[in-house]
C-alpha cells in the first residue's frame, strides 16, 4: 500500500486536490508511444532537432571502448568546473530520475514535503520508500508562487522544482534560500535550468546553504532522454552518501562522454543560444494562445513549455489528437484538475500549425 499523503494549503481557500488521487507515475511520453509515435510532439520537453550531429559523434566514437568499466572522473571534473565546484560535490547518476530515488532511499527524513504542482517522481519516489509525505499545493491565483512561510517548519527535506514543471514559474533564488536550514535537506530540481536564458536563479553551484541539493538533467536541451544522464550538485558528506546507494558503474561510458561533452565552453554556449530561442519561440507561442479568450496561461512562463487553463481540456486534447498534435494532459499533477493542459514550447512554423488546429477545435467544443 502507498504511503498516505498529507496536504498543505497556501490558504484555506486554495485548490482542492483533484479526486481520484493523481496518477504521479503519467509522464508526457505515454503521449507519443506506439501508434501515436507520429503525432507532432508537444507534450514532451525535450529540445526538436536534438541530439546534435557533432554530441553523436562524440557519443558514436565511445562504443569502441565499452569493453572497458565506465569510470567517470572525467566527466565529473568536467561538471564540477562547469558549476565552479569540487569533484567531491558531484555525483553523476543515470537521469535526474535515479537521483530522486537515491534520495528518498538514502537520506533520512521524518517529514518531507513537496512543492507541487511539479514534476511527479520525486514524490512517487519518497512514496515507494515509504515515506509520508506532505504537499505544499501553490495557487492558481498567486500564479503558482511559493512563499516560504508556507512550507512546514518542521519538514526536513522539501523539495521544489525550479523552473517548475509544470507552471514554468522561475522561482527567485533568494525565495528559496530561505527554505535552507541545518537540519533539512532542499533538494532544487533544475532539470530545465539550462533552458532559462543566463540561468538566472540557479542555485546550482551555492555553498553557502545548508543541505543544500541541486539536481541538474542533460536530457532536455541535448535531446538525451534515453541515454540516462543528470547529475547531483551537494555537500561532499550527502554525495557520498548517495554514491554509497547506487550500484556500481550506475552511468555507462557513452552516457559520460556526453556529459563531458556538453560541459564543454562550445556546447554551453550552444545551449546559451538555444535558451534564447526557446524565450522567443515561447513568446511567439503565448501570442498565438493569446488570440483564444478562453485560455488562461499560467506565469509568466520562463521554462521551455507553458501551462494553460481552458474549459473542456480533456475534449480539446482528443480534437488535437486527431488533427495529429500530442499535448500532456494536466490531471495527473496533484494541485491542478482535468481543466489543465501543458504544451512544449516549439518552432514558430510548429506553433502556427498547433494554433491552426486549436482554434478549429475550440469551435466545435
Amino acid at each position: 500500500m502507498p504511503a498516505s499523503t498529507e496536504s498543505v494549503r497556501l490558504r484555506e481557500s486554495g485548490p482542492a486536490d483533484p479526486a481520484p488521487e493523481p496518477d504521479l507515475r503519467h509522464h508526457g511520453d505515454a503521449e507519443v508511444r506506439g501508434a501515436d509515435a507520429g503525432l507532432t510532439d508537444l507534450a514532451v520537453n525535450v529540445r526538436t532537432g536534438t541530439p546534435p550531429a557533432w554530441l553523436k559523434d562524440r557519443i558514436a566514437a565511445s562504443l569502441d571502448g565499452l569493453a572497458a568499466y565506465p569510470d567517470g572522473r572525467a566527466a565529473r571534473r568536467a561538471i564540477a568546473a562547469r558549476h565552479g565546484l569540487p569533484a567531491e560535490r558531484v555525483l553523476l547518476t543515470s537521469g535526474a530520475a535515479e537521483a530522486f530515488v537515491l534520495i528518498a532511499r538514502a537520506l533520512p527524513a521524518r517529514r518531507p514535503v513537496v512543492v507541487h504542482p511539479q514534476f511527479t517522481e520525486p514524490e512517487a519516489a519518497l512514496r515507494d520508500a515509504g515515506h509520508d509525505v506532505g504537499r505544499v499545493l501553490l495557487d492558481e491565483r498567486d500564479g503558482f508562487r511559493l512563499a516560504p512561510d508556507a512550507v512546514p517548519r518542521d519538514a526536513d527535506l522539501v523539495v521544489v522544482g525550479n523552473p517548475t514543471n509544470p507552471t514554468s514559474v522561475l522561482h527567485p533564488a533568494a525565495v528559496l534560500a530561505r527554505l535552507a536550514r541545518p537540519g533539512r535537506t532542499l533538494v532544487v530540481d533544475e532539470a530545465f535550468m539550462d533552458a532559462v536564458p543566463g540561468e538566472r536563479e540557479s542555485l546550482a553551484g551555492h555553498t553557502d546553504l545548508p543541505g543544500l541539493v541541486v539536481l541538474r538533467s542533460l536530457t532536455k536541451t541535448w535531446g538525451l532522454a534515453g541515454l540516462r544522464i543528470g547529475y547531483v550538485l551537494a555537500a561532499e558528506d550527502t554525495i557520498a552518501t548517495l554514491e554509497r546507494a547506487q550500484p556500481l558503474w550506475p552511468v555507462s561510458s557513452p552516457a559520460l562522454t556526453a556529459a563531458e561533452a556538453c560541459c564543454a565552453p562550445e556546447a554551453l554556449a550552444e545551449a546559451a543560444a538555444a535558451a534564447e530561442e526557446i524565450a522567443a519561440d515561447r513568446a511567439h507561442l503565448l501570442a498565438r494562445l493569446g488570440e483564444c479568450g478562453q485560455i488562461r496561461v499560467a506565469g509568466p512562463a520562463a521554462g521551455p513549455f507553458v501551462l494553460i487553463r481552458l474549459p473542456g481540456a480533456a475534449e480539446v486534447r482528443t480534437g488535437l489528437r486527431e488533427r495529429g498534435f500530442a499535448v500532456r494532459r494536466g490531471d495527473t499533477f496533484p494541485g491542478l484538475g482535468p481543466d489543465w493542459l501543458r504544451l512544449a514550447v516549439r518552432d514558430r512554423a510548429t506553433t502556427d500549425r498547433f494554433a491552426a488546429a486549436l482554434a478549429e477545435v475550440l469551435g466545435r467544443v
